[in-house]
C-alpha cells in the first residue's frame, strides 16, 4: 500500500523545551489510526506539525510523497482535512451550515468567494451524507455541538482530502450524542473512496471497529505504534498514562478502566 503520510525522526524544540523527540510514523492507504495519550504528551504539537503550523527543528514530514520544506505546504494542507474545536470560534455565528461546508473547498473561514453551482450541489450532497440536509440554512450559532461536528466533517470532505484528522471530536457531547457520532465516524471510515482517518482522543471507548492502528504517545515520544490489537492493551496503555489502566474488548469496542495507586483514606 502507498504511504499517505510519513514522519521520520521528527523533533520539535522551542526554547529549552523539547516538545517532540524522534517521532517515526507512517500512515498507508486504507489504514485508520487513533492517537492516544495523556494531556501534555505531544498530540497537539504533532497535529500542528502535520498541518504546517509548527515547524520541525529536525526530521522530515512527507504527505503523498512530497516533503515539508520542498513543496508548498499551503497546497499540501488542502490534502489534510481537520475537525477541531479550534475552528469553531472562527466561524461566523450567522453563517448558514451550507456556506460553512462549501468554505472547505477554498480552505477559508467566513466564506467570501461566490461558490459555483456545482460547489453548492457538492455541499448539499455532503450535508446529506453526514445526515444534516435539514440544517443547510441553519446558522452556526443555532447548531448543537454534535451538529457542528458533522458540519465540520462535511466541510473537510469538500476538499476531498486524503487524510482526515478528528481532534477530540467527542468533547462536549453527551453520552447518547457521542455514541451516535462515533457510529457516524464508523460509516465514514468504511467508505471505500473516503480518506484515511486519524482520531485523536483520551478515551479507548471511542475507538470504533473500523480503526486499524494506534499510536500511543507519552512525554513527546512514541510509546507504542502499530495494529490496534497489539497496541491498545492493558500493559501499553498503563505505560503511556503512567498509571494502572485495565483494557477489555467486547464486540470490537474497548473499555478502559483506570486503577488507583493507593486506597482512599478512611472516612472519604
Amino acid at each position: 500500500m502507498a504511504d499517505i503520510l510519513t514522519v521520520s525522526e521528527l523533533r520539535v524544540v522551542r526554547g529549552r523545551t523539547e516538545i517532540l523527540r524522534g517521532i517515526d510514523w507512517r500512515v498507508r492507504r486504507g489504514e485508520h489510526w487513533v492517537i492516544l495519550g495523556p494531556n501534555g504528551c505531544g498530540k497537539t504539537s504533532l497535529l500542528r506539525s502535520l498541518t504546517g503550523y509548527l515547524s520541525p527543528t529536525s526530521g522530515e514530514i512527507a504527505l503523498l510523497g512530497r516533503k515539508y520544506g520542498e513543496a508548498d505546504w499551503r497546497e499540501l494542507r488542502l490534502e489534510i482535512g481537520i475537525v477541531t474545536s479550534a475552528l469553531q470560534a472562527a466561524i461566523p455565528p450567522a453563517e448558514p451550515a451550507l456556506e460553512t461546508v462549501v468554505s472547505g473547498r477554498y480552505a477559508q473561514l467566513d466564506l467570501w468567494a461566490h461558490p459555483t453551482r456545482s460547489e453548492t450541489a457538492e455541499g448539499r450532497r455532503l450535508l446529506k451524507f453526514v445526515g444534516a440536509s435539514h440544517l443547510a440554512r441553519r446558522e452556526w450559532a443555532h447548531l448543537s455541538q454534535g451538529e457542528r461536528q458533522r458540519i465540520l466533517i462535511a466541510r473537510s470532505l469538500m476538499a476531498r482530502p486524503k487524510l482526515l484528522i478528528l481532534d477530540e471530536p467527542c468533547a462536549g457531547l453527551d453520552p447518547v450524542a457521542r455514541e451516535e457520532f462515533l457510529w457516524f465516524v464508523e460509516g465514514v471510515a468504511r467508505r471505500r473512496t473516503g480518506p484515511s482517518l486519524v482520531l485523536v482522543t483520551h478515551h479507548a471507548e471511542e475507538i470504533m471497529p473500523a480503526f486499524t492502528h494506534a499510536l500511543l504517545m507519552r512525554g513527546g515520544i512514541v510509546h507504542a505504534s502499530g495494529p490496534k490489537l497489539r497496541v491498545v492493551t492493558t500493559g501499553k496503555l498503563s505505560g503511556a498514562f503512567g498509571a494502572p489502566v485495565r483494557v477489555r474488548r467486547h464486540r470490537g469496542r474497548y473499555l478502559a478502566t483506570a486503577g488507583h495507586s493507593r486506597k482512599p483514606s478512611a472516612g472519604l
